[in-house]
């Protein structure tokens, strides 16, 4: 399930929580963005270790985009124990985020888990 944070509630729901955390930034506008969102509810699903989904819309939490600097949508952000390990940007379509996806080490990611 896809839930969605912003500003005031992303170190609550993000930093602080107690299992990774992928963070999907995304527009309204940003036809990819909408489309890669069955891939990441598949492959929470699939992941061998828990891993909590989170939307964040870059038009509405400009603050968010520019501490993390990002510089196209959509851009995935993979936290663990409020540590920014892993950053998705410039793939090409839902296939290609999936094999991005799959080739990341979550074994690490759930130390707390």
């Amino acid at each position: 399930m896809l839930l969605t944070t912003n500003e005031p509630t992303f170190t609550e729901s993000v930093l602080n929580a107690s299992s990774p955390v992928l963070v999907h930034f995304w527009a309204p506008w940003c036809k990819l963005c909408l489309a890669i969102e069955p891939t990441l509810l598949k492959f929470q699903q699939d992941c061998s270790e828990p891993i909590q989904l989170v939307n964040v819309n870059a038009d509405e939490n400009l603050k968010l985009v520019n501490s993390y600097r990002l510089k196209m949508l959509p851009t995935l952000l993979i936290f663990a124990e409020g540590e920014l390990l892993y950053r998705i940007e410039g793939f090409s379509g839902r296939e290609d985020l999936r094999k991005t996806l799959e080739s990341l080490s979550f074994k690490t990611l759930a130390k707390t888990a």
